[in-house]
């Protein structure tokens, strides 16, 4: 992990409000230079909460046209798990087709990424980035810069449930030395071999902690877990 990532980490995890978050989603568009970063997020009873760097006008249009209903990034990753780059979605609807060229006028941008989030009791949330840029420039970004989406993403979501719904979040189980030493070392960007090695185990048995901190952590997978245990201050990189 970068130092400048570890930073941009550190001032979301001492926000406290949700207006704070709003800055720090501002900044983080900044550190990835992109056009727009958007955070979106919905829980069981379907309050909202989203914190963008859309033009309000477009925040305006979309909500006064019911968009939701008809945009394959929100209807196709509510099907999903995994991040996916918006041409990879099915636009071949005229409803689609006529809300994307409307997006693009808005500025939304012609390239798009967005990650699936799925927290405690049913919360759904997007985490996107968006674009003007060629289709090689932008599969040049997303492959550099996915895994430390990944990581932000949740990271922001993390914090987001901190702030807004306490009562939403999972108890906490209390992460072994072996399971933090585990996830420390990935957070630093050592390889599953390296992190072995220097742990003076088998890369077996270091599969067994990142699986049981993971379980605790209640993370889909080794990224989310790193990034909901730096979230609760349990790593030290």
């Amino acid at each position: 992990m970068s130092k400048r990532l570890q930073s941009a980490l550190e001032n979301i995890g001492r926000v406290t409000t949700l207006e704070a978050l709003q800055d720090e989603i501002i900044a983080l568009r900044d550190f990835f230079c992109i056009k727009h970063l958007i955070y979106h997020s919905v829980n069981s009873t379907g309050e909202q909460y989203a914190a963008l760097t859309y033009d309000p006008a477009w925040v305006e249009r979309y909500l006064e046209k019911d968009y939701g209903r008809v945009d394959p990034v929100v209807l196709g990753c509510y099907q999903r798990f995994h991040p996916v780059d918006w041409k990879k979605l099915d636009w071949s609807s005229k409803a689609a087709r006529a809300f994307l060229a409307e997006a693009i006028e808005y500025g939304v941008g012609n390239q798009g990424f967005s990650i699936p989030i799925r927290g405690p009791r049913g919360q759904f949330a997007l985490f996107t980035v968006s674009d003007d840029a060629s289709d090689d420039d932008w599969a040049q970004f997303t492959e550099k810069n996915v895994t430390d989406l990944i990581l932000v993403a949740h990271f922001v979501n993390q914090k987001a449930l901190e702030i807004e719904r306490g009562t939403d979040m999972a108890p906490e189980q209390q992460l072994s030395p072996r399971e933090t030493d585990a996830l420390t070392l990935l957070a630093m960007g050592y390889s599953r071999a390296q992190a072995a090695d220097s742990l003076s185990i088998s890369e077996h048995t270091l599969r067994v902690y990142i699986e049981a901190a993971r379980f605790k952590l209640g993370a889909m997978n080794t990224t989310h877990a790193v990034a909901r245990a730096m979230s609760r201050g349990l790593l030290v990189v």
